[in-house]
């Protein structure tokens, strides 16, 4: 933040002193003035339309020493034709294998699909579905839906008791969350139309890592042995993960001749393979014996759809983003036209401002992403307004600029008329295509349960559907009608696969798992970069913020606050709670030196940038 912005968000007591318990008790006092706040504005948008430049230098000078010292030495990962990253490195690696043999972003976005679900299959898994943000070099930008959906026997009570209740358990640990899987259609739609290579070829990596086993990473150890006690309740699962019982280990080897099958079956039948054939079967008659309701209709009826990605500008960048039925880029394109006005660089990352204008511009558009937003196949979405500049200026006009707004005051602004553990990745390739892609079967190990000899766990994904409006998700979302039970609907997803443009060209790919912190994370990557000039590396290690209008928090990273600006926050009303958010796998391509910039989050070890 500049000294001349900086003075206009402090008390004249605090602003002339250097205790921090001063600063602190004035700044609690004081109201910050509309007026500094306007004319910050007005200085800012003036300036803002003379350049569109990215600091030259990132200013990390607002966050803790130590966290100032981590980001200072964060290094991408850097390549002059061609990047690719995903929080497993095997997988990377399967993608940067097709690039080299000529294949293109789309050929090894699918190759590193496939392998995901071998060397990831908390996650990344054939079990479950997700979004793909496509930019092509000839200009044109795709997304493509391959959502699950819900049985043609689901029900809108499914989920409750006789007393109206919702049944703990019932749509994350049993067949009845078990959402129509969608990855294996969605991989195999994309690569016949945008790919140069067969299936046949592409999943080549993902069988033989499959058949012949991988060696665990400590990352991927600690991920299998998080859920290792649920793991061992069901005997398909126990005999390839459960390890009798025993931890695993860096160094272990993990072999799935099963899935190594499954996925020959695809290599030779495609989708077919998958939706008509013994897979399907198997899947259904596993549902059948545990009280589920999938039927080979549902398999046979499903389908995934080629849509418009969502676009928003944000200083002299398009934003290219998933529309409904995630709440993503809408979610994240509202919080960044609400935040457009402001000085978000002069106030610099981890500052009190920043902090307080991020979490409420948060609180607002998560409030209209709960009330809003669902399956546009059975939900009236009013899109127009809600991407509109005057929707978002209301929205700003609600923002106090010395306190935070209780949750509890914040309704539905229109006038009338994810688990937690997905997996994203982002391929760029020599010719300018780009891909992004985030999939998920919601939480680890979705139901925990393989149908069959198929060897892929199952999704719960059913649990993101509003069981009763009101009531919180596994996610803690309380969400609304729009997103209620309903045969063949899909349900409300927070992944936010995007791609960020320049001139019409890829400037960013950015996207995460992490369930409705997967929209936080993502938008601060793209502010890290643009607002506060970091590079790619920085900008996937810098701690974030999350607020989701309920529950009433504003959880940050740890390293975020100093214990000075903690207490100022706190001071403004704000409840504050730490955890880790998200995992960012991410690229960027570098207006300065030319070279892709690729960075994965360290807080899953496993993962990699590699590039060529």
């Amino acid at each position: 933040m500049t000294n001349k912005v900086k003075a206009m968000f402090q008390p004249d007591a605090a602003r002339h002193s250097s205790d921090p318990s001063l600063h602190a008790d004035a700044l609690r006092r004081a109201a910050w003035t509309r007026t500094a706040i306007a004319v910050a504005i007005a200085a800012f948008t003036t300036a803002a339309a003379a350049r569109d430049n990215r600091p030259a230098v990132p200013d990390f000078s607002h966050a803790p020493a130590a966290t100032q010292a981590m980001l200072a030495k964060a290094k991408p990962v850097t390549a002059r034709h061609a990047m690719v990253v995903s929080d497993q490195h095997l997988a990377t690696d399967a993608g940067v294998q097709i690039l080299k043999q000529g294949g293109n972003a789309i050929d090894a976005a699918v190759a590193v699909g496939y392998a995901l679900a071998v060397t990831q299959p908390c996650c990344g898994n054939i079990g479950g579905g997700g979004f793909m943000t496509i930019h092509l070099k000839n200009g044109e930008n795709l997304f493509l839906n391959f959502r699950e959906k819900a049985p043609l026997k689901a029900t809108p009570n499914m989920f409750l008791d006789a007393k109206g209740n919702v049944v703990e358990g019932r749509s994350t640990d049993t067949y009845l969350g078990v959402g129509v899987p969608g990855t294996v259609m969605g991989l195999d739609t994309a690569l016949k139309k945008y790919g140069t290579m067969s299936v046949a070829q592409v999943i080549q990596p993902a069988i033989k890592l499959a058949r012949d086993g991988f060696v665990l990473e400590e990352g991927d150890a600690k991920i299998i042995n998080n859920d290792l006690e649920a793991l061992n309740k069901y005997p398909e699962s126990a005999a390839v993960f459960g390890n009798g019982g025993k931890p695993w280990k860096a160094g272990d080897r993990v072999v799935q001749k099963d899935l190594a099958n499954t996925l020959e079956k695809i290599a030779k039948g495609g989708t077919d393979a998958f939706y008509k054939g013994s897979i399907a079967k198997a899947v259904v008659k596993a549902s059948d014996a545990h009280g589920g309701i999938l039927s080979m209709k549902d398999f046979a009826s499903y389908n995934v759809e080629w849509k418009k990605p969502l676009q928003c500008e944000y200083r002299g960048y398009t934003i290219l983003s998933a529309p409904p039925p995630s709440s993503g880029g809408t979610t994240m394109c509202l919080a960044l036209n609400i935040l457009k006005p402001y000085p978000v660089a002069d106030w610099g990352y981890a500052s009190v401002p920043f902090v307080h204008y991020f979490a409420e511009a948060e609180r607002r558009a998560f409030a209209t992403r709960n009330t809003y937003l669902g399956d546009p196949d059975f939900v009236k979405i009013p899109m127009q307004k809600l991407m509109s500049a005057s929707y978002a200026a209301s929205l700003r006009s609600t923002i106090k600029p010395d306190k935070a707004t209780p949750s509890s005051e914040i309704k539905s602004f229109l006038p009338p008329s994810e688990g937690n553990n997905t997996t994203h990745y982002s391929v760029i390739d020599s010719h300018g295509n780009a891909v992004a892609v985030t999939y998920t079967i919601n939480f680890l190990f979705g139901i925990k349960q393989i149908a069959g000899d198929t060897g892929f766990y199952l999704n719960d994904e059913m649990d993101d559907f509003t069981a009763k409006p009101g009531a919180s998700n596994g996610a803690g979302l309380v969400q609304g009608k729009a997103d209620a039970v309903e045969p063949g609907k899909r349900p409300l997803s927070s992944m936010t696969p995007t791609v960020v443009l320049k001139d019409g060209k890829p400037f960013m790919l950015s996207g995460s798992p992490g369930s409705a912190t997967i929209i936080s994370t993502t938008m601060q990557s793209i502010i890290n970069v643009v607002d506060f000039g970091m590079n790619m590396q920085q900008a996937v290690n810098a701690p974030h913020i999350h607020m989701q209008w309920y529950p009433d928090v504003v959880y940050v990273g740890p390293g975020l606050l100093t214990p000075e600006s903690k207490q100022h926050l706190e001071g403004m009303g704000y409840t504050l709670k730490e955890r880790h958010l998200g995992v960012l796998e991410s690229i960027l391509v570098n207006p300065k030196t030319g070279l892709l910039e690729g960075a994965s989050d360290p807080h899953r070890s496993a993962g990699s940038a590699a590039g060529y």
